[in-house]
């Protein structure tokens, strides 16, 4: 198994770990899928694994898994044929979970942006420090791929996809699975958010941070590198509260 191979299953099985906790589990299933497909982990035209397999996979009944694709068929998200060859499949979810961003950050309060960013501060920049110690040749190569392909990135979609990638890989080369999980957590939260159009990131400039930040990460200088992610992170949320003040 290649390389990229790994680190794509080792994002996806962070996205399906299983669900923690008490009380009702199809929503948090439906956002877990949801947060699967704006990764790029799962993509359109892609068989879901088996009702009974994918339960597991979530810890989660077999019957709540069944609400949840539910909810998702009704969103236009999934389609499920039935008989030989059926199944349920990803349907043209990219462009529907780009239009609700809009409408889900004029939901959240100022307060509400602030405590994500701060998360996002803390986690990229750990993972910063810990890529620079610990990363492996082949890891920093694709993060250099991933910001070649935000570069690259011609709509919206395929950059906020090689962006949230960028992030969640770096988390890999420093090769802790804490890091991790919480690092595609607060993709799924913010990476729809931060490329909304009216935020106007510009992927070129982007990808020259990230270029920056391989370039510490590749000469193991682990403290250049948490400055840089910590000051694009914060630079991206301070923009991100601001659109939110103008929404209000």
């Amino acid at each position: 198994m290649s390389k990229q191979e790994n680190a794509g299953l080792t994002a996806l099985g962070a996205v399906l770990a299983p669900l923690e906790g008490g009380g009702p589990k199809t929503e948090a299933v439906v956002q877990r899928l949801c947060a699967a497909i704006s990764l790029g982990l799962m993509v359109d035209g892609q068989q879901l694994p088996s009702e009974t397999d994918l339960a597991n996979q979530l810890g989660v009944s077999t019957m709540t898994l069944r609400e949840a694709l539910a909810v998702l068929r009704q969103q236009g998200i999934v389609h499920t044929k039935r008989g030989r060859g059926g199944g349920s499949f990803i349907r043209g979810a990219a462009e529907i979970l780009e239009g609700t961003a809009l409408a889900r950050l004029q939901e959240m309060s100022v307060q509400e942006l602030r405590d994500l960013g701060d998360e996002h501060f803390a986690v990229t920049g750990a993972a910063a420090v810990f890529a620079a110690r610990r990363g492996l040749r082949g890891d920093i190569a694709r993060l250099r791929t991933l910001a070649d392909r935000l570069q690259d990135s011609s709509e919206p979609i395929s950059a906020r996809r090689a962006d949230s990638r960028f992030h969640i890989e770096m988390a890999v080369c420093a090769q802790s699975t804490r890091l991790t999980r919480a690092q595609v957590a607060l993709q799924t939260e913010l990476s729809a958010l931060l490329w909304l159009p009216r935020l106007k990131l510009d992927p070129a400039a982007e990808a020259t941070a990230h270029r920056d930040l391989v370039d510490a990460i590749e000469r193991e200088d682990d403290t250049r590198a948490r400055e840089l992610a910590e000051s694009q992170t914060e630079s991206r949320i301070r923009r991100l509260v601001a659109l939110r003040l103008e929404l209000s």
